[in-house]
Order: C-alpha cells, then sequence, then structure tokens
C-alpha cells in the first residue's frame, strides 16, 4: 500500500475511534490540567511490599505513580506478590538448562478512611525466562535477578494501567 493510502486508513481509523467516544486514558482536561487518571495515581501511597522483588515491584509503581509529587495520599495499594520458577528444559541427568520464572500479583485499592474501604482490585502475571548454565554461576545468578527485575517492572505497568482506568472511569461516572 503507498504511504499516502496508509495515511488515510490511519487518519481514518482515528476518526472512527473519536466518534465512538474514545478517550485517552492519560488525556487531559478541557482546561489542559492533569486528566484523572494520572491525579489519582499521584495520590496513591503504595504499602510496603515484602523481600527483594517486592521492593522493586513497589519501587517501579511508586514511579509510576509519580508517589513523590507532594499530593496527600487518599488511597493506599496493598500488593500481594510472588515469583516462582520452574524448569522447563531438563536434560538427560535432570539438570534444568531453562528456567520459566512467573510472577504473580493481587492488589487492593483502599480509601484512606476509617473503615478502609476496599474500592477495587485485580491481578496481574508476566512470565519470562532464563538460561542456566553449569559453568557460569555468577552469569546466571545476575540473570536471574535481571529477570526478576523485567517482572517487577512489568507487573508494575499492568498495575498502573488497570488502575488508570479505574481512576478514568470514577471521573467519568462523577461528571455523568
Amino acid at each position: 500500500m503507498p504511504p499516502i493510502g496508509r495515511r488515510r486508513l490511519c487518519l481514518g481509523a482515528v476518526a472512527a475511534l473519536g466518534g465512538c467516544g474514545f478517550q485517552p486514558v492519560y488525556m487531559p482536561t478541557a482546561s489542559h490540567k492533569t486528566g484523572a487518571a494520572p491525579r489519582g495515581l499521584q495520590s496513591v501511597f503504595v504499602a510496603i511490599i515484602p523481600e527483594r522483588p517486592g521492593q522493586e515491584l513497589r519501587e517501579a509503581l511508586q514511579e509510576r505513580f509519580g508517589s513523590d509529587s507532594g499530593t496527600p495520599s487518599a488511597y493506599e495499594l496493598q500488593v500481594s506478590f510472588g515469583i516462582a520458577g520452574e524448569g522447563i528444559a531438563i536434560e538427560n541427568n535432570a539438570i534444568a538448562t531453562r528456567i520459566r520464572m512467573t510472577g504473580n500479583a493481587t492488589w487492593l485499592l483502599h480509601a484512606h478512611d476509617a473503615k478502609r474501604t476496599v474500592l477495587t482490585s485485580g491481578s496481574a502475571r508476566y512470565i519470562d525466562g532464563l538460561n542456566v548454565f553449569d559453568a557460569e554461576y555468577f552469569a546466571a545468578d545476575l540473570e536471574s535477578e535481571a529477570v526478576q527485575r523485567r517482572i517487577a517492572e512489568e507487573i508494575a505497568q499492568q498495575i498502573t494501567t488497570q488502575l488508570a482506568i479505574w481512576f478514568r472511569k470514577q471521573a467519568g461516572q462523577q461528571a455523568g
């Protein structure tokens, strides 16, 4: 397809989405102020998540939420997070040469009220893997840490997206 045809197709798709009420989650308000999703995310306090992968997940969430913006927290996010490994490439001598690592998280968003009302909840999952070589113990250890970091980053992105959509829906319900 020639470049002009692709452009027309893309513009037509964008126009069709606009006609059906599609709006970006992070869209600013009509007065060009911060939109509902970023404002909501900035007011979320992320509770402590135990162990090193949990700390990495918490840091990734705080970075995405912009928690250091000075906005007082109106919500608390509690996350349960774990990573499990499973050998998937097994040699004849029963040694695994590839490990599949699966990160699972469940989360609850609480209001900062006396009852700690649960406002919404969700889950996130991400799968990654690493190769294990007998002679390269330190390399395998470093690769395992890198995989855990990637899992934490991806889980943080999924949770952020889910919460941003929830904040956007809440703003739409209050306006409408």
